[in-house]
């Protein structure tokens, strides 16, 4: 499957220009395109140190022994590879979709469900990934892992997560609590984990709390990207509405007035400012992007400017 039927045409050149802006130093197993916080064989100069027996003598810099008559030999950087984790929600509540969006000199398109947007987004920063020699592994989670892709490396890997992504179904109930608390669900080695959710999530809030710190406590460098419709952001309903949960199959019967819409604004932003106190306090990024947004002003635009990938 072409990765064009997930991801415009024209993207992948522009995204093989990319890299992950992790703040980690990471020690991989395998040579890679990224800083390590130890010292190896790269090209990058490190530092000197005093000439010790045994040390390789192509590090002997007789320059500095001519001017001291000192032995010192050169270090540099190792770099390794980022273990990089994808977490994308295929719970019921993302398979939401509505409304048109413009398109620069071709009228209007039809905005993209929660979950194919996340699944974009998802596969553009594993494309980064790959063309950047990173591991790369790919989760699909509703209240538990329902798809897992094992891990990849190189860009020739890429056709395997988009059709991972591409395949991936929405589920039922979401939960990240329950998800991440089945064995083996943590990344296990540390790394930077991507979690793309609307984090409209049958839980408590206090439990999604403790999972992050979980992942925390893994080593694992965390975004959280919070994907939503434009009318979850500004909903434009009046009148008597039957609104239906789309994981649990309820429904309740809705006057919509002024008063409650502001309601339900407030109660939005107080969520919203949990987030991104609950990612703060943990150290972890947090994100809000739209599904009426673009995806070159999502990911050149938010993602840039948030330090998540760079030019």
């Amino acid at each position: 499957m072409s990765a064009e039927y997930l991801l415009p045409p024209d993207w992948m050149v522009r995204l093989e220009r990319m890299s992950l802006g992790s703040a980690k130093r990471v020690a991989g197993t395998l040579q890679g395109k990224r800083r390590s916080s130890r010292l190896g064989s790269s090209l990058e100069f490190a530092d000197y140190r005093p000439y010790a027996p045994g040390d390789d003598i192509r590090r002997f810099d007789w320059g500095v022994y001519a001017r001291t008559g000192k032995p010192f030999v050169r270090q540099f950087m190792d770099e390794q590879e980022l273990m990089v984790s994808l977490y994308v929600d295929c719970s019921a509540s993302m398979d939401f979709a509505g409304g048109t969006r413009g398109r620069e000199g071709d009228g209007n398109e039809a905005i993209p469900s929660k979950l194919r947007y996340a699944k974009q987004l998802a596969a553009s920063i594993g494309y980064v990934a790959l063309c950047s020699y990173e591991r790369l592994q790919a989760c699909c989670f509703s209240s538990q892992i329902d798809a897992r892709l094992p891990v990849l490396r190189g860009r020739g890997a890429a056709h395997r997560l988009f059709r991972f992504f591409q395949d991936a179904a929405p589920g039922e109930e979401g939960s990240l609590a329950a998800a991440f608390g089945a064995p083996g669900a943590m990344p296990r080695l540390p790394g930077m984990t991507w979690i793309f959710s609307d984090f409209w999530l049958d839980e408590r809030e206090e439990d999604l709390g403790l999972m992050l710190s979980r992942l925390r406590g893994a080593g694992q460098e965390v975004v959280l990207v919070q994907v939503l419709a434009p009318e979850e952001i500004d909903p434009a309903y009046s009148g008597d509405l039957r609104l239906i949960d789309s994981e649990l199959g309820t429904g309740k019967d809705i006057a919509f007035t002024g008063k409650v819409l502001r309601a339900y604004q407030d109660e939005l932003e107080r969520y919203q400012e949990y987030l991104m106190k609950l990612a703060a306090d943990r150290g972890m990024t947090f994100i809000r992007v739209s599904t009426d947004m673009s995806l070159q002003k999502a990911v050149f635009g938010v993602m840039a400017e948030a330090g998540l990938v760079i030019a």
